[in-house]
């Protein structure tokens, strides 16, 4: 009697055992060696944006040690489209949404930024108008000495196609892409962009306000200087939204936390601190 009963006794210990385990397996995050498990934010697009959201990352998963956020710069257009098609929980823009592309999808406005004018840091051309940077992009202004510069060829450099900054930079210059003067030398990124002009005396680029500093020039338009004060007062015209979109029928809790982030108050800090335009 006494072995039957410890049987029972050590029966039921054990059902109370296994149940424990899988009474502490449930729930929306399993724990490993008391640690709950790690959650991963994919984000893909705009490399005009992408800056912005590596340093939004590296504050926010500060806060949230939990958390990883994935961020791969491809471009706008790639971005969006990898949003649509569940590859990436959020999508980087940094020019409006076209038609086709609004189905299903929510976009968020995060900041504004001012697209600038590069050059060599040593080229002496300061000023620039609209119609003359049109005339450069479409080939009929080909030499510095016809805006005011020395004696030498224009060498264009423009983003490639499916570039948000690119849309945005011809839409507001009114040309299209068509017409991009043939001998443009065409760079994969912002940072690319910014590379070719400052390694070339001649060259002309544009790149978002974030990517200026000393090592190139930047251009007054239409006597206005690239500065956020100045597109916020709309003096400055080369501007743009800087979006993210997401899925809308499944849109993750994890993701609108992060949009919701970079919406608040220490969010557009990161915004200010780089160089773009806040919201507000």
């Amino acid at each position: 009697m006494l072995n039957k009963g410890f049987k029972l006794v050590a029966s039921s210990i054990v059902v109370l055992m296994i149940g424990g385990v899988f009474v502490g397996c449930s729930g929306s995050k399993v724990k490993t060696e008391g640690k709950t498990e790690e959650t991963k934010i994919s984000v893909s697009g705009s490399t005009s944006v992408g800056p912005l959201m590596e340093k939004i990352s590296e504050q926010y998963e500060s806060e949230n040690v939990n958390t990883t956020i994935e961020i791969n710069q491809v471009g706008s257009s790639a971005g969006i489209k990898d949003t649509i098609n569940g590859v990436s929980e959020i999508g980087m823009s940094s020019r409006e949404l076209k038609d086709e592309e609004k189905k299903d999808v929510t976009a968020t406005t995060i900041a504004y930024d001012g697209i600038a004018l590069i050059t060599h840091k040593n080229n002496t051309v300061k000023e620039i108008t609209l119609e003359q940077v049109k005339g450069i992009y479409t080939g009929k202004i080909t030499n510095w000495k016809e805006i005011g510069g020395k004696d030498a060829p224009i060498v264009v450099v423009s983003r490639e196609e499916g570039s948000g900054t690119r849309s945005a930079f011809e839409e507001i210059v009114k040309y299209k892409s068509e017409e991009l003067v043939s001998s443009a030398t065409i760079s994969d990124g912002s940072g690319s962009i910014k590379t070719t002009v400052a390694g070339n005396e001649n060259a002309i680029g544009f790149a978002s306000f974030e990517y200026l500093d000393d090592t190139i020039g930047a251009l007054n338009l239409g006597g206005v200087k690239p500065e956020a004060k100045f597109v916020k007062s709309g003096e400055y015209k080369l501007s743009r939204p800087f979006i993210l979109v997401t899925k809308t029928s499944s849109q993750s809790e994890n993701s609108k936390k992060l949009i919701d982030y970079i919406l608040s108050k220490e969010g557009q800090k990161i915004v200010a601190d780089n160089k773009l335009i806040t919201l507000e």
